[in-house]
């Protein structure tokens, strides 16, 4: 685990990946694109339906976000992480799709830890209840599809050294089930 950032650029190889472990500090500059239950929703019918996505998905990075309205001067309002097990029944297909990135708060089910390590993907954690914080790295934002989902609709942000955990690894690990485990420990409880 290191807690000097290391900086990626989406979209995300598997040399990159391969170099991330479980509570890694990670700062991510580039692009990244915004996605909720009810984008993921279409996301997944469009995928159904044999349609395009409305951005090429392979190598990218989902923020589950949905940010408030910007105040005037800035480029978006709050955009703090959503919990993200909401996502877990669409998160496999869009993995399967090439998607090789996300970002939200708390745990993923077992099921999509399983596709995280099949698909060589990462899932990273970002600071929940700091969304006027992580605002400020976000430098543009635009919609690109759903614009009638509101605050849902999906969103291309440009970012610069947005920092994020690595919470899920391509080798299975866990940040959150280890940090579990460790404070169950007897000589941690006995502190």
């Amino acid at each position: 685990m290191t807690t000097i950032p290391l900086d990626i650029v989406p979209p995300l190889t598997d040399e990159v990946l391969a170099k991330l472990h479980t509570g890694d500090h990670v700062t991510i500059t580039g692009v990244i694109y915004t996605a909720r239950d009810a984008a993921h929703k279409r996301l997944i019918e469009a995928l159904n339906q044999g349609k395009p996505l409305p951005f090429d998905i392979r190598g990218q990075i989902i923020y589950y976000v949905g940010p408030t309205p910007p105040k005037p001067g800035q480029v978006i309002g709050s955009a703090g992480p959503t919990t993200s097990y909401r996502m877990d029944p669409y998160t496999p297909p869009l993995l399967e799709a090439g998607l090789k990135g996300i970002i939200g708060k708390a745990g993923r089910g077992p099921a999509v830890r399983e596709a995280l390590v099949k698909n060589k993907a990462v899932y990273f954690g970002a600071v929940g209840g700091a969304g006027a914080l992580l605002a400020k790295y976000i430098k543009s934002a635009e919609v690109i599809a759903y614009d009638d989902l509101g605050t849902e609709a999906v969103r291309k942000l440009t970012v610069e050294k947005f920092p994020v955990i690595v919470v899920n690894d391509i080798y299975g690990g866990d940040a959150l089930q280890e940090g579990k485990a460790k404070w169950r420990q007897p000589e941690v409880l006995a502190r």
